[in-house]
Parts: structure tokens; C-alpha cells; sequence
């Protein structure tokens, strides 16, 4: 499946190899990482590895996260999109996972909704889901304020080693264009 989507300052698509290098200024930065439960990489094998694994989602489910491509610079400033969650966590299985993550400069620019929702649109529209889920750290006020504004409904919190987290779905018909 070939993906690219556009929106009005990002074009979200598949991550080829060379992503690695603005992939690990992503992951490597200490306040990226923050409420995310891994630590940051210390080596760009890291994120070759990293790269590496997003495009293997592809090959086995035809989606994965997406490079964000900021159209103003031509720069990766993130990722964004679905993935199909095959371990368990919070007591769900082989479900649609929302995730983001973009650089510290471009936080407050709104690029996590406005690839969100694109995510949402592809998730409910091209993959047919009937409902998609996320989870944020209980601290990480942006990333809970978002996904309540893409309309996602807080279900509840659980707990992993770095703290509590809430737990969150939007189902099809719940879903605002």
C-alpha cells in the first residue's frame, strides 16, 4: 500500500533509510523522550535499527508510523500515523494505535493534531477500522490535550515503569471529519 498524505504544512509518508539521521535528533533528545518509557538513543545505529523496524511494519501490515515532513523546510520535524499494536498493553490486542512524536521546535505548532487527524481519516477511511486507540503519559499535558480535541475519549489509566497513563479510544461513528 502506498502511503502519502498531505495536509496544509505537512506531507506524512512512508520512512525510507536515509530518515535515520532526523529520526535519532528525534529520539535522542532527552525532552522528546520524556513521557515515553524508553531512553533516548545515544548511537544513529539506533536509529537505522529504528527505521528499520517502521519499514518492516509495512512489509507485514501495509501501514506503519510516517515520516512528517514539514513543507516549508523540506525537514522530517516528526512521525505520525497508525500501526497495528500486536503485543498486549492495557489488556488490548491487534488493535490501531495513534502515535506522534515530532521535534521540540516545532511543539505548539499544532502538527500533532493536524497529522492526527489526517491518521484518523486514513485509519477510518482507507482501513476501514471501527476504532482506533492511543495512550499518553498521565503528564504529558499536550499530548492528553490532543487527543481529546481529535475527539478520542479518555477509557481509563493503567500503569507502566515510568508512571501512569491514560488510555484512550475513538470509535468510527464518533469520528468529526
Amino acid at each position: 500500500m502506498n502511503i502519502y498524505i498531505e495536509t496544509e504544512r505537512l506531507i506524512l509518508r512512508k520512512f525510507v533509510e536515509e530518515d535515520y539521521e532526523r529520526l535519532f535528533l528525534l529520539d535522542s533528545d532527552p525532552e522528546v523522550m520524556k513521557y515515553i518509557g524508553i531512553a533516548p538513543l545515544t548511537k544513529t545505529e539506533e536509529s537505522k535499527e529504528v527505521v528499520k523496524m517502521i519499514m518492516q511494519q509495512y512489509e507485514d501490515n501495509g501501514f506503519g508510523r510516517l515520516a512528517a515532513i514539514e513543507k516549508e523546510s523540506g525537514l522530517l520535524v516528526g512521525w505520525s500515523g497508525l500501526k497495528l499494536h500486536i503485543a498486549e498493553i492495557n489488556g488490548h490486542q491487534n488493535f490501531y494505535d495513534l502515535g506522534y512524536r515530532f521535534l521540540p521546535e516545532t511543539w505548539g505548532k499544532g502538527y500533532a493534531f493536524e497529522s492526527g487527524k489526517a491518521s484518523l481519516e486514513f485509519g477510518f477511511n482507507d482501513l476501514n477500522a471501527d476504532a482506533i486507540y492511543a495512550n499518553a503519559h498521565s503528564e504529558n499535558i499536550a499530548s492528553n490535550k490532543t487527543l481529546t480535541k481529535l475527539g478520542f475519549e479518555n477509557k481509563g489509566e493503567f500503569t507502566e515503569p515510568d508512571g501512569i497513563c491514560f488510555w484512550y479510544e475513538l470509535k468510527k461513528e464518533n469520528f468529526k471529519h
